[in-house]
């Protein structure tokens, strides 16, 4: 089982469809600044660290966005918030001003990965990360976190060497020596050019040192607290922050969980099983309807479907692009689609196809997940995923790791043959991890609302819980229903409750359960 082997949770770029957007071009004619009384706070930055938050910033409109007024910037962190003397990176920052004209300050937000733009987020689809009401009321800021992005990124392959690094299907059968050769050959090769290709970044790019970073972010924005709204990842991103700088806490979101004291292999297994029941859920939903490629009941259609993972594992189909079909290929675009509800109807058409053999409708679910279009990666969010995780998850104990091979197996069967790995990239990883796997508390922070989706596949439910639970002012939020994160995705019980503590600071009385619709 791979440590930090968790499936990729940047589900908010998937489920806008954002794959082709154009980057946004930039033209000097902006004012200094983005909004009203955005005066840099310098007051409490750490010592040594008081000129990066007093830095001034060179803001320029954006232009080709759409409706609304948007601002490009870049802002230079230190490299090693250790070190005030180890040189500079640059983080990429968007605002897009309040609609309305007057704006209650900066809300950050944060789709999740960890890998994922938060420039583009704002810049392609500010309202589905926000909704219009906090865009009225609030001067949205995306982000690229350190490694990611236009930020100072981490950088590893090109289009083509990535291609073979993620869809090459060893020679050597599944489950021999042979095969775990040519994979840890595979993953040294794809560590060791991250380290050349990435201007010595790779040992910052970690959750601490990007939370320093949103905290650096908040003051040279001129907000005095932090008002934040983070999606997947990007809620443990933001528990982070709390821990470290629980003063500065303002109105804080964290949509879909993660548990951040829960070992790497036990994340890996918990999101098999959530994928497991959601693609339980399709495949009873599938079969309901007159278009499915399986027969009920759902246990006959669990087998159909792992039959074909059997066939394409022993013969894989080839793509119109010569790109090979095999079994972890097709898991992955299985668990792409599975993601949102609203991608129900193309699994099955894709599902279809592949029972025809014909892959090409299954690797566009596939190319989804990894950003890649036309033959070309439109970001770095696999390879910052890595750095990330390969630093944030310490090597977990043989003992766990069985464990957690062992839940697999027994709650999530149709993919437990191709979930696990003897190889794990982390192992060849140039830098040891410097992240831990504990409770986090954030004692004296202000109330922190926690949204969990009872059928979340990426973030289980029981996530959430477990981090509402663990923040000493947490509140949960529970969405019933099916897909990845709660917020703005059309149950009013929930949007209402997230608008509401954001525009007037109302806190529910205690935790809020939101049924279906």
């Amino acid at each position: 089982m791979t440590r930090g082997f968790w499936r990729r949770a940047a589900s908010v770029l998937l489920a806008t469809g954002a794959v082709a957007a154009l980057l946004a071009a930039c033209t000097p004619t902006a004012p200094a600044r983005p909004g009203p009384d955005r005066t840099p706070i310098t007051q409490g930055a750490p010592a040594g660290f008081e000129e990066y938050y007093g830095q001034k910033v060179d803001w320029e409109k954006c232009r080709g966005i759409g409706e609304g007024d948007y601002y490009c910037a870049s802002v230079t962190a230190p490299r090693d918030w250790a070190d005030a003397d180890s040189g500079d990176i640059q983080l990429s920052i968007i605002v897009r001003l309040a609609s309305g004209g007057t704006s209650k300050g900066s809300l950050f937000v944060n789709p999740g990965g960890p890998g994922a733009s938060g420039v583009d987020l704002v810049q392609q689809a500010a309202e589905f990360a926000v909704g219009s009401d906090l865009l009225d009321s609030y001067d949205v800021v995306g982000f690229d976190p350190r490694g990611v992005g236009r930020s100072t990124p981490v950088r590893c392959f090109d289009a083509t060497a990535m291609d073979h690094y993620l869809f090459d299907i060893p020679a050597a059968p599944r489950g021999t020596p042979e095969r775990s050769a040519e994979q840890r050959a595979s993953a040294e090769s794809f560590a060791r050019a991250c380290d050349v290709n990435s201007d010595g970044v790779l040992p910052y790019v970690t959750t601490q040192n990007a939370a320093r970073d949103l905290d650096l972010l908040r003051g040279v924005l001129g907000d005095e607290k932090l008002a934040y709204l983070g999606y997947s990842y990007g809620s443990f991103l933001g528990a982070t922050y709390a821990e470290l700088f629980p003063r500065n806490v303002g109105r804080v979101v964290l949509d879909g969980g993660l548990d951040p004291s829960i070992p790497g292999a036990v994340v890996g297994a918990r999101q098999a099983v959530g994928f497991q029941s959601a693609l339980d859920a399709f495949l009873e939903n599938c079969i309901e309807g007159s278009d499915c490629p399986f027969d009920g009941p759902v246990a006959n259609a669990q087998q159909q479907l792992s039959d074909a993972l059997a066939a394409v594992d022993a013969a894989p189909l080839t793509a119109t692009d010569g790109r090979k079909l095999g079994s972890d290929a097709l898991v992955m675009g299985i668990v792409s689609a599975l993601y949102s509800e609203g991608n129900w109807s193309t699994l099955s058409s894709a599902l279809a196809a592949v029972l025809q053999g014909e892959p090409d409708a299954m690797f566009e679910l596939v190319d989804r997940y990894y950003n890649r279009y036309d033959g070309r990666y439109l970001d770095n969010s696999t390879e910052a995923f890595s750095a990330y995780n390969c630093m944030d998850y310490p090597p977990d104990s043989d003992d766990v790791v069985a464990a957690a091979n062992a839940e697999v197996a027994k709650d999530a069967p149709t993919f437990a043959p191709y979930w696990t790995s003897d190889v794990d990239l982390c192992d060849a990883w140039p830098y040891p991890p410097t992240g831990t796997r504990n409770e986090i508390h954030a004692d004296g922070a202000a109330p922190i609302l926690v949204i969990g989706t009872t059928n979340d596949p990426a973030t289980p439910y029981e996530w959430s819980a477990a981090l509402a639970k663990q923040l000493s002012s947490g509140i949960l939020l529970t969405r019933v229903g099916e897909g990845h994160t709660g917020f703005n995705k059309g149950n009013a019980c929930i949007d209402d409750t997230v608008v509401a503590y954001f525009d007037e600071g109302t806190v529910p009385d205690g935790d809020v359960r939101c049924e279906a619709g």
